[in-house]
């Protein structure tokens, strides 16, 4: 699997801290940026991550920003993403379990670090259950059109 990830200003410090998780997890990753706290506008890094995912380039995205409100709002735009925001380790399981969530997001200055890679390690290790959730997923998708 290899992870779209990236952030804004806001979300850069965490960002970091997940990079370096992924790497002792041995999870593949692709920085999408930003590269410092300089401010960055959210939606540019969002929308490239979310292309990145629905192209198939990558299989899944992470993207953090101060609240992930933004961010989520921004990769939810792009056909084919199911961006979750969470903020706990539950939410984080049923996105992937129920949601097939493709994306997550993050907020920075809403969570600390250790509870962040907790939900990341959560996310990743979480599979879709499919059955009757698959037919729910197949009526998000039919929003899009």
């Amino acid at each position: 699997m290899l992870v779209a990830i990236g952030s804004d200003h806001g979300g850069f410090r965490l960002k970091e801290e997940i990079k370096k998780y992924l790497t002792k997890n041995g999870v593949a990753f692709s920085d999408f940026g930003t590269d410092s706290t300089e401010s960055v506008d959210y939606p540019a890094i969002a929308r490239d991550i979310a292309k990145a995912v629905a192209d198939g380039q990558c299989q899944r995205g992470i993207i953090v920003c101060g609240t992930g409100i933004g961010v989520s709002i921004a990769a939810n735009k792009i056909k084919g993403i199911r961006a979750a925001l969470c903020h706990d380790e539950f939410s984080a399981e049923m996105s992937r379990a129920h949601n097939d969530a493709n994306v997550l997001t993050m907020g920075e200055r809403v969570i600390g670090v250790g509870l962040a890679l907790a939900i990341v390690d959560k996310w990743l290790s979480t599979q879709f259950e499919g059955g009757r959730h698959a037919k729910r997923v197949a009526m998000l998708a039919e929003l899009e059109n």
